[in-house]
This record gives structure tokens, C-alpha cells and sequence, in this order.
């Protein structure tokens, strides 16, 4: 080898040695941006988490059963109402779930769903409107799908409205808040030996506001409007900015009393601990 091809050899080494320093630095560089952006995207995913968990929710739950094989004819009302009335939660900042004609699998699962999003900061409803029957001392939502001939049936077929209140407490419900259209003359108690007439007391739980269409024992006919009544004058009082549920479920219960004359009295039951404010942005 000359001593030019050596020093050639030297130039070529010690460009290849720059190159690498250079390429290296790069790297270095670019993982250090990596880092920091990563770290960034940690903090504002921290920042929403805490932001999401410190807000207060809302969840509905929305049952409808309106085509009962039994019945002479299909409850139109209540699907109506369920839609109507899920709108209006919405517009409220409810998170609904809604379910139409609703088997006992349906309700179940509805009913786990609810459970599942429940914390300590969850402000929850139920409505159900169809077919209620009280077996013993509790009242029960019924599926489409129940096959009633006695009363035990009931309890078998049925979901507890009791249950559900007694799962939200569980749970850790922030404020229990459920309103049951369902004092309706139903097609079973024709079969039943013995039977009383529309749903029994609901038991109110700590921090609950409980609306039912009529007084216990007490059963009412649907009217010819597209909503039952209850529904209507529950819209109705729902589009007052500002107000609180124990305020509109108490004017739907004077509007109802009022209107009827003192024939169809709703109930409202609360042990509520604070206020529940309805339509706060007016909407």
C-alpha cells in the first residue's frame, strides 16, 4: 500500500466515524422528543381521567314494554312515553338506556348494565312503564315474555322494583330517582284467587325520590292521548329551567290530582338529601 491510498484510508474512516456521531446524535435526539411528548400525552390523559371522575353522572335506565301477548291490546303509551321521556333525559345530561318491549332476559341485563356503571358520584333513574303487579308486600316491573297463572309467578317472572332500588343503594348511588307508570288493570287477575289491585307501597331507601302513577292499590286507565298522563304532565313540568325533581314530580302529582278531579292521585315518596336539578341550562 503508497501512503496516498493510506491517507485515502484515513480520510474514509474518519468521515465514517463523523457519520456515525452525527446518525447517533439524531437518535439521540429524536427518542428525547419522544420521551417529552409521551410524558405530555401521560399528563393530559391524567388531567382528563381526573377531570371525567370528579364530574357528577347521570345514568337512566328507560324501560317501555307495551306488546304483552296476554293483553287484548298493545299499551302504545308506554313506548311512547319511553322515547319521549328518554329524549327529554338526554336534554338533561343523562346517560339512557333505553330498551323497547323488553323480555325477562332484557330487564336482567338492563339492570346489570345499570349496576356496573353505578359509583358513588352517579346520580341514577329508572322508568318503567307497562304492566305492574304487586306479589306480597313488593311490586314488579313485568317482562313481555311473563307467563303469569298465580302469584308466585310474579316473583319468578317479574323484576322487583324494590330489587333495583335496593341494587342502586348497594351500589353506592349518589341520589335514586324512579318513577313506575304501571298501575294499569292487568290481564292476569282474572287467574289470581286472590288479588289486590294496582302495585303495593314502594319502599323509599336512603336519598331516593319515587313517583308512581297512582295511589297504592289504586289502578288508572290509559287515556287516548299519545302519552299517558303521568308522562305528559312529567314533560310538562321537565321543561322548567332550573327545577328540581322533588319540584316536578310533586307539580306532575297536583296537575294529575287536579285534572281528574281526585280520581287518578299519584304517589311521590322522598328521602332525599340534597337537591336534583332538572333542564340547569334551560334546554
Amino acid at each position: 500500500m503508497n501512503v496516498r491510498q493510506l491517507d485515502i484510508s484515513k480520510r474514509s474512516i474518519a468521515l465514517a466515524a463523523a457519520l456515525i456521531g452525527t446518525v447517533s446524535l439524531a437518535i439521540g435526539a429524536h427518542a428525547a422528543l419522544n420521551m417529552r411528548a409521551l410524558d405530555a400525552a401521560k399528563a393530559v390523559s391524567t388531567d382528563q381521567v381526573t377531570d371525567s371522575v370528579g364530574q357528577t353522572s347521570r345514568l337512566a335506565l328507560v324501560i317501555g314494554n307495551g306488546h304483552y301477548p296476554d293483553a287484548s291490546a298493545p299499551l302504545t303509551q308506554s313506548i311512547n312515553d319511553a322515547r319521549a321521556l328518554s329524549s327529554a333525559l338526554r336534554k338533561n345530561g343523562f346517560d339512557v338506556d333505553m330498551v323497547e318491549d323488553a323480555s325477562k332476559d332484557d330487564m336482567v341485563r338492563a339492570v346489570n348494565r345499570l349496576k356496573s356503571r353505578i359509583t358513588h358520584d352517579t346520580t341514577v333513574m329508572l322508568f318503567f312503564g307497562g304492566y305492574g303487579v304487586q306479589a306480597g308486600r313488593e311490586s314488579y316491573m313485568l317482562p313481555v315474555d311473563a307467563v303469569i297463572w298465580k302469584e308466585s309467578d310474579v316473583r319468578r317472572q317479574g323484576v322487583s322494583i324494590e330489587g333495583v332500588l335496593d341494587m342502586m343503594k348497594q351500589q353506592g348511588a349518589k341520589a335514586k330517582l324512579v318513577v313506575v307508570d304501571a298501575s294499569r288493570r292487568n290481564p292476569y287477575e282474572r287467574r289470581f284467587r286472590s288479588y289486590s289491585h294496582g302495585l303495593a307501597p314502594i319502599g323509599t331507601p336512603d336519598n331516593a325520590l319515587i313517583l308512581s302513577s297512582a295511589s297504592p292499590g289504586k289502578v288508572v286507565d290509559d287515556g287516548k292521548g299519545e302519552h299517558s298522563t303521568l308522562v305528559s304532565e312529567l314533560l310538562n313540568n321537565l321543561n322548567a329551567q332550573g327545577s328540581s325533581a322533588e319540584s316536578v314530580f310533586n307539580k306532575t302529582r297536583i296537575a294529575i290530582s287536579r285534572a281528574s278531579e281526585g280520581d287518578q292521585v299519584p304517589t311521590v315518596s322522598s328521602s332525599l338529601l340534597e337537591d336534583v336539578q332538572f333542564n340547569q341550562a334551560g334546554g
